[in-house]
């Protein structure tokens, strides 16, 4: 690196070579007719100190999303009691909350279109929020109530295939009475008639097109969003389907999307995001408010866009690693599809394609007796039914029962982790460390095999 002083030197001579230039030019330009005398005024160096014109956003909207963006953590942690928002461990959760959310909102952002829909992930084992169901792959797609839809595909195996219509969430219309929207008019993609292949057809709109005599489901006045549930049972075997959807009363052609749209949806970023990551983030908090630790109450769902049919029960659990609860349920006689799983304080499902931290009707097997017990904790009791807390001393324990005869609320007791066998009936289905980490290596690999985006 040159001295200082020879650093000047050599700027003062640059200047001055550039002042002479500047002459030159101007010179040559008044005997050409000052055509070239242009460049004069572009070499000089006196027009550096020229007047600069007030700079407009590079990116219009990019100002609001950031600023939306840096005040949000305060926002969302406020939510929290003092005990948690002093955990440094808890805050860091809520900063990946914050960035699922974000992740979430963003797909949409750049993917959503009532004119040229497509259905795009929602929720899943890494956009984390509003305490996904490990069994389930969630997709949604924007449309236009006074729109026209083809919705085709292959029809698949899954045990759950619906596609619900939701309204509007408050962010978008200020009311705050729609919670999330609200579910309604749940359609099954295993209803529908396919042909030789397996594919299926059905129009979508306010009323049936004319002359169409297909299958038709009916698009409600306030729907601008479809939520697509595919559950899977037995991962492995189970195929999901595969659907597609197109608006047909618009030209097939995508138009580029204007500056003010594109503004726009960068504006609303901060406004969903913190909506999603604030809108289920407190319900272990309550129930530990309202007193059930380590047991259970039944919950509703049906306005947070909860399966219709579909009965759930959840309570806050707090253990140490020392300890353990044994959840116990008759199982019903009849019933399409069940589970129980974890999520942490922050209501983020435990992970359960690392962990074994959910149990469904195709994993789990009920005793001799038909009462189905699962034992949560830390450590691994070798018991077959085991929900893997993994590392979370406190969290949610969530079940749900689905098209069952009956909806019973299971019992709660909580144990040494020591007296956890002799705690359980003769027979109860045992499994060895290897026997562990097989199955754990199996469903991840099942599930990672699903179409997850």
């Amino acid at each position: 690196m040159a001295a200082p002083g020879r650093l000047d030197e050599t700027y003062r001579s640059s200047q001055t070579k550039a002042t002479n230039t500047g002459e030159r030019i101007m010179a040559t330009g008044r005997i050409t007719g000052g055509c070239l005398g242009l460049l004069a005024l572009i070499a000089t160096p006196a027009l550096a100190a020229a007047p600069v014109q007030q700079a407009v956003p590079a990116i219009p909207g990019w100002d609001r999303l950031v600023d939306g963006l840096r005040t949000m953590p305060d926002a969302v942690l406020a939510k929290l009691p003092p005990e948690m928002r002093a955990d440094p461990q808890i805050r860091a959760e809520v900063g990946r909350l914050m960035i699922e959310a974000l992740a979430s909102s963003s797909l949409e952002a750049l993917g959503a279109d009532v004119d040229h829909p497509v259905f795009l992930p929602l929720y899943n084992q890494v956009l984390n929020v509003g305490q996904v169901n490990s069994d389930t792959i969630y997709r949604i797609a924007r449309v236009a109530p006074d729109g026209v839809y083809r919705l085709r595909g292959r029809r698949g195996s899954a045990r759950i295939a619906m596609i619900g219509q939701m309204g509007p969430f408050p962010y978008e219309t200020g009311n705050k009475a729609l919670i999330a929207g609200g579910a309604a008019g749940y359609q099954g993609i295993n209803a529908l008639p396919v042909d030789a292949n397996g594919q299926f057809d059905v129009m979508l709109s306010a009323k049936r097109p004319g002359g169409y005599t297909g299958p038709w489901w009916p698009l409600l006045p306030t729907t601008n969003k479809l939520l697509m549930r595919m559950v899977g049972s037995d991962w492995a075997k189970e195929r999901d389907p595969a659907v597609s959807i197109e608006r047909v009363d618009r030209p097939v052609t995508r138009p580029r999307t204007s500056a003010a749209e594109l503004q726009a949806r960068l504006e609303r970023l901060p406004v969903q995001t913190g909506f999603i990551a604030m809108l289920l983030m407190n319900r272990g908090i309550n129930l530990r408010n309202e007193g059930y630790i380590n047991k259970l109450k039944v919950m509703d769902m049906a306005r947070n866009g909860g399966l219709v049919g579909q009965f759930y029960y959840e309570g806050a659990y707090e253990l140490t690693d020392n300890e353990a609860l044994i959840v116990e349920a008759k199982v019903p006689a009849k019933c399409h599809y069940s589970s129980i799983l974890l999520t942490n304080a922050i209501y983020e499902t435990t992970d359960w394609t690392n962990n074994h931290s959910s149990l469904n009707d195709s994993q789990a097997r009920p005793d001799a007796d038909g009462v189905l017990r699962v034992v949560i904790s830390a450590k691994d009791p070798g018991v077959a039914n085991w929900l893997d807390t993994a590392g979370y001393p406190q969290g949610v324990v969530q079940g749900r029962w689905m098209d069952c005869d009956s909806q019973p609320v299971p019992s709660v007791r909580k144990v040494a982790l020591a007296d956890v066998r002799k705690s359980l009936p003769p027979g109860t289905r045992l499994v060895t460390p290897a026997e562990r980490d097989r199955i754990i290596r199996d469903r991840r690999a099942a599930f990672q095999q699903r179409p997850l985006w």
